[in-house]
């Protein structure tokens, strides 16, 4: 829609997973250097939360591909709102269980298949790795201890898959109302917004690999950005986005800080208009 008048080869703020535009700040680096740690060394359980908005699923997507051609697998829950029963279906399912011998879909027979995939897989060097998104609900479903419990399948002595919870920041204090689940843990993770720097690297970033060749946002622009987004990438994502759009159908050389204000204002409006 605008990228012929920036001169951009694409649109540089989409929310689809592209690595060419992946931006790690520095607690992500950190993040994402203590999880391979934990899933190469087959560890039971880590924790990785932060706000909405954050890049925690984007994360995860990257770490991911990262092990994509090793033998670690990647199974996702994505809705954890699910009774316990249907949790361990989903489960055996997704990691490739033999079909259900009568009676199916019992907690009983889905813990079988489920232990005789991992035991298969330990057997074979492989390993799983189940990550569940939007954690902090799973103290509502009564899921956490269903967890934990599946934990305690250790084939060979070793735990059977690695178990990475992934959630807003109530899941912090939805652990510490679980200790048994929490001392599980070997790793507990947050990410943090962007720093100002950290802000203005990420819009350049994603500018220059979308073919930007001259300078879009001016630097009062930037900082305000930053100021109003607090440093989180799926606002600044929205606010550039929009302020692209906008500058573009007023035919401005460049975006500057009245511009950005004036975009802020309008998606305030329409947030409180909904």
């Amino acid at each position: 829609m605008y990228e012929e008048y920036w001169q951009l080869e694409a649109k540089p703020f989409e929310a689809a997973h592209d690595l060419r535009f992946s931006f790690a700040s520095e607690t992500q680096k950190a993040s994402l250097h203590k999880l391979r740690y934990v899933i190469e060394n087959r560890r039971s359980a880590a924790l990785l939360s932060g706000p909405s908005g954050i890049g925690k699923t984007l994360l995860v997507q990257t770490l991911s591909e990262q092990f994509s051609e090793t033998a670690t697998r990647f199974v996702q829950v994505v809705f954890p709102l699910m009774t316990s029963r249907d949790l361990l279906v989903y489960l055996a399912e997704q990691v490739g269980a033999p079909p259900a011998d009568p009676p199916q879909y019992t907690v009983e027979e889905s813990l079988r298949r489920l232990q005789f995939v991992f035991e298969e897989n330990t057997r074979r060097g492989q390993h799983t790795v189940v990550v569940v998104d939007e954690a902090q609900l799973l103290e509502d479903s009564g899921l956490l201890e269903t967890l934990r419990l599946l934990l305690n399948l250790q084939p060979q002595g070793q735990p059977a898959f690695t178990l990475l919870l992934v959630g807003q920041l109530p899941l912090l204090a939805a652990m510490q109302r679980n200790a048994t689940l929490e001392e599980r843990l070997e790793m507990k993770m947050m990410l943090k917004p962007f720093c100002a720097e950290e802000t203005t690297q990420y819009i350049e970033h994603r500018l220059q690999v979308a073919g930007a060749t001259r300078t879009i946002f001016a630097p009062d622009a930037l900082q305000l950005t930053h100021q109003l987004t607090q440093g989180i990438p799926r606002k600044i994502n929205r606010l550039c986005d929009l302020a692209l759009v906008v500058g573009c159908a007023a035919r401005q050389p460049t975006i500057d800080a009245t511009q950005i204000q004036s975009v802020h204002d309008e998606l305030l409006a329409v947030s409180v208009a909904a």
